[in-house]
């Protein structure tokens, strides 16, 4: 009795242990600066004894402010135009210049507060080629209306999308002759803009590739584009004293500086936020492919991808193979059963994840999981009814003749004779969703598709590379693992009669 009295009194402590050693979550978008930031961030918490932890690349700024409000995160480093525009959705010209007092009021029953003024204001802007814009005399945003209709842009996806972006910025420099075009990720738009594929960008007044590339940013010359103010957007209940040391240490150009370090001369994220911080030397950076393709983090960003793979594959078995059987059993079902699958199997998967962060409101593993389930659906569907089809009606019948339920007759006949079918569809919908789970790291389930998604936002080939050969390697892997369960259920031939 008197363990068990202790066990009691201890338990609110450990759990209120527990409670205290987990780690703050630091998000960021999918750019180099917002990498940058968050991985200075959770250094900085480090370094001071609080365990945090680095959630990179979680998408735009929708998704990141859900997490934030839900709890999944507890800061990410955000613009004060952003936050006006985009989660506050105020229109007016003034409130965009509103201080941070009047912006923390506006926020407060949201359960968020912005902090911690980095030093830096990184607006939106136009930019294009040096020589086009000499040859056709364009400075300004106004010049475009009258000199530049032909011009083929090349703007990111969220800039084509925000409130603050080319919507507002068409209506107010009377644009409506420029169509934006299909949407670009902001990491490939230099290359695009250089290989001369787009001729108008919208760029980051703090982008790397400012100071290294012949371009002319465009003067916004109706002042339309409020200031971005590099601020932490934080949950009120955050402290945020521990992360006050950062406020006003990152003027514009040594910003400029770490993002060129990071986008145009490779170091990893977290040496150039180590060596920002005094800590330059500790680790040394990763050169090679090899260095890359086998970093320390390969093991945890493989044992997530596979999570995803195997329970979404597992969860798809459990609902899968029944309707398949219930096509089977009810010829009336197959149609719609087969139809609906189908269907599922043709939405985007971008489009799919946002609806299921929507639906579940959260992000990470479980829309993730969700997403991948839905894609395993079709084959394994497909296989069991098209196996099971396969069986000779004459077999069945002898069971059932021999006094076997329906029950028995599909366990011990049926399923047995069908299994070869239905494991083909197990083994595509396996190598299927090995790729489709890269996708997963756009929402921060992890998985190999965070590797993908951080050289896409620094155009690093060598880190998308590093991230897809894995992946690429993983799916043989699969494929030659579920060829040899294909050829083990395969039921054994009787020998021919002599």
């Amino acid at each position: 009795m008197k363990l068990l009295r202790r066990l009691c009194l201890s338990l609110p402590l450990l759990l209120l242990g527990a409670a205290q050693a987990a780690p703050l979550q630091v998000g960021s978008k999918r750019f180099t600066e917002s990498y940058l930031l968050g991985e200075i961030v959770t250094q900085m918490l480090e370094a001071q004894g609080i365990a945090a932890a680095h959630r990179q690349g979680l998408g735009n700024t929708a998704i990141l402010a859900a997490a934030l409000q839900q709890g999944q995160i507890d800061v990410y480093p955000e613009y004060t135009g952003t936050i006006v525009r985009e989660l506050l959705k105020r229109e007016s010209p003034a409130d965009a210049q509103a201080p941070l007092e009047q912006i923390n009021a506006w926020l407060a029953p949201l359960g968020l507060k912005a902090a911690v003024p980095l030093g830096f204001n990184n607006s939106y802007a136009l930019a294009m080629r040096e020589a086009d814009a000499a040859k056709l005399g364009i400075a300004t945003i106004s010049d475009l209306a009258q000199k530049a209709p032909a011009l083929k842009p090349g703007l990111s996806h969220e800039f084509i999308a925000r409130a603050d972006g080319w919507p507002a910025l068409q209506r107010a420099y009377g644009l409506d002759k420029l169509s934006p075009g299909a949407g670009l990720d902001h990491g490939l738009a230099y290359q695009a803009l250089a290989r001369g594929q787009v001729d108008l960008i919208d760029v980051y007044t703090t982008d790397a590739q400012l100071a290294r590339q012949p371009v002319r940013v465009l003067r916004d010359d109706r002042s339309f584009f409020p200031r971005y103010d590099a601020v932490l957007l934080m949950r009120a209940a955050v402290d945020d004293k521990p992360l006050q040391g950062l406020a006003g240490r990152l003027p514009e150009a040594q910003m400029i500086r770490l993002n060129a370090e990071a986008e145009l001369d490779g170091k990893p994220f977290a040496e150039v936020a180590r060596g920002f911080l005094g800590g330059a030397g500790k680790a040394p950076a990763a050169r090679t492919f090899s260095d890359r393709l086998f970093a320390p983090d390969l093991a945890a960003l493989l044992g997530q991808h596979l999570l995803l793979v195997l329970a979404s594959l597992a969860l798809a078995v459990a609902v899968a193979v029944p309707l398949g059987i219930a096509a089977h059993r009810l010829p009336r079902l197959a149609g719609p059963v087969m139809a609906g699958v189908g269907l599922l199997q043709t939405l985007p998967s971008l489009a799919l994840l946002a609806f299921l962060i929507a639906l579940v409101g959260r992000i990470g593993f479980v829309p993730a999981l969700l997403a991948l389930f839905v894609y395993a659906l079709l084959p394994i569907v497909r296989n069991t009814h098209a196996g099971l089809q396969a069986v000779p009606e004459g077999l069945a019948q002898a069971a059932l003749a021999l006094g076997l339920t329906r029950r028995q007759t599909l366990r011990s006949i049926e399923l047995p004779l069908a299994l070869p079918t239905l494991m083909a569809g197990v083994k595509t919908a396996a190598v299927t969703n090995v790729g489709t789970a890269t996708v997963a790291a756009f929402v921060g389930a992890g998985g190999l598709g965070e590797r993908i998604v951080a050289g896409l936002a620094v155009n690093d080939n060598a880190l998308m590379l590093a991230g897809a050969l894995p992946a690429a390697v993983l799916a043989v892997i699969v494929q030659l693992a579920f060829d040899f369960l294909e050829r083990w259920a395969r039921p054994e031939r009787a020998p021919a009669p002599r």
